[in-house]
């Protein structure tokens, strides 16, 4: 990271910035074109790591991608504020990021599908608690990102 002065290291910042972001969008490469998708998802530590969760259509180009190549990258950010300068050019903003690489995989454990659908309910309704239709069950995909590379920025 260049703006060394900027980076956040403190583990508890780092969740409270997860926690406050609600659209994570991952990059895959498909075949030298970047392919950007906006997504609402979950997520949990597990063993030192962060893992992130999430749904959508069982075809489509996502999931033709995670089978080609698993390795993306993503980026999470709230916050953003323009403050102008007096004179063009001397614009700053303040925000929070996360940027990031991993290995993405699809669900098919249905506990850890059921896991995975909770914790992305949770992170955007604030309710752990739910039921899961088993129609929806199977027609729905869940995959995951297991992070292996993350930084995170704030600039107030």
């Amino acid at each position: 990271m260049r703006r060394k002065d900027r980076e956040v290291t403190d583990a508890f910042k780092i969740e409270e910035i997860i926690a406050g972001c609600h659209c994570c969008r991952l990059g895959f490469n498909d075949d030298g074109e970047v392919y950007i998708l906006p997504l609402n998802f979950g997520w949990e530590k597990q063993s030192g790591g962060y893992v992130l969760y999430f749904h959508g259509a069982r075809e489509g180009r996502k999931i033709d991608l995670i089978g080609k190549n698993p390795h993306v990258g993503f980026e999470m950010d709230r916050g953003y504020q323009l403050r102008p300068g007096d004179v063009g050019g001397e614009c700053t903003a303040s925000f929070q990021s996360i940027i990031g690489n991993g290995v993405v995989e699809m669900v098919e454990d249905p506990r850890e599908k059921i896991h995975g659908l909770t914790l992305i309910m949770e992170h955007n309704v604030g309710k752990r608690e739910w039921t899961f239709a088993e129609p929806m069950l199977r027609a729905v995909a869940v995959f995951k990102l297991t992070v292996t590379k993350m930084s995170c920025k704030e600039h107030e």
